[in-house]
């Protein structure tokens, strides 16, 4: 099984996830969608699994940086756009397990894919 995961190089999220990820053993492929950018099919396909609502990343400093009109009235294509213009915008990790993927990092999850 291919297994990509989808984050930023610095976040501290993303280093518990690929810290998670090394210790069991998993193999997988680091994309870093702020250096590399995210594919719209990808954000396209997350937001049908998840809703944009889980994808958009609103915790952050980038979102609270946004203007208050990129802030209102989101739908699903202004998250998608904002997400593309500002891949810092999409919450991470995104784990992709090929069949499914799994956003955000709690150990369990990540023990429920990978069981022993």
């Amino acid at each position: 099984m291919a297994i990509t995961i989808y984050g930023i190089k610095n976040c501290d999220t993303m280093k518990k996830a690929r810290t998670w990820l090394d210790e069991h053993g998993v193999a997988y492929r680091f994309h870093d969608y702020k250096a590399v950018g995210v594919a719209r099919a990808s954000l396209e396909a997350w937001c049908a699994e998840h809703g944009w609502e889980t994808i958009l990343n609103r915790a952050g400093t980038t979102f609270r940086a946004l203007a208050d009109t990129d802030k209102q009235g989101l739908d699903t294509g202004k998250a998608i756009s904002l997400m593309l213009a500002q891949p810092s915008l999409v919450k991470r990790p995104v784990l992709d397990l090929g069949s499914r993927t799994l956003v955000g990092f709690k150990p369990a999850l990540y023990e429920a894919a990978f069981p022993r």
